[in-house]
């Protein structure tokens, strides 16, 4: 390797966008929180029941939130825009792929005949 191309190297690990340790003890305590928080949403019973569901899935965007900035280093600086594209492209996708299924499925239990309904089908013909 020449002395060029590793110095070349060495300058582009000293640009990225690494976190302090600030950042991760403060994305740590965040996420800790917020795991204790969902675990307590359910277990406390505090929590109306039905709000359980829609609560643990405001705690796991915003968990997902803090792991994308606070460990991944996603933001929209201009050194990340491409990192950022890629993960809003992601999600896009992933998007696509659940509501797609939860749509089929849904199909599939209008369209499909219920055990129930044989019954009485077979038992009047």
């Amino acid at each position: 390797m020449s002395a060029h191309h590793s110095h070349a190297h060495v300058a582009d690990h000293q640009h990225a966008n690494h976190g302090s340790l600030k950042s991760y003890i403060v994305g740590f305590a965040l996420s800790i929180i917020l795991t204790f928080m969902s675990f307590g949403c359910v277990m406390s019973g505090a929590v109306p029941h039905d709000l359980v569901m829609p609560g643990i899935m405001v705690l796991c965007v915003a968990q997902v939130l803090v792991q994308l900035v606070f460990f991944l280093h996603l933001s929209a600086k201009p050194g990340q825009r491409d990192n950022l594209s890629i993960g809003v492209f992601t999600v896009l996708i992933i998007a696509i792929v659940v509501v797609g299924s939860l749509w089929v499925m849904h199909n599939m239990n209008v369209y499909m005949m219920h055990p129930a309904t044989q019954s009485m089908s077979s038992s009047i013909g």
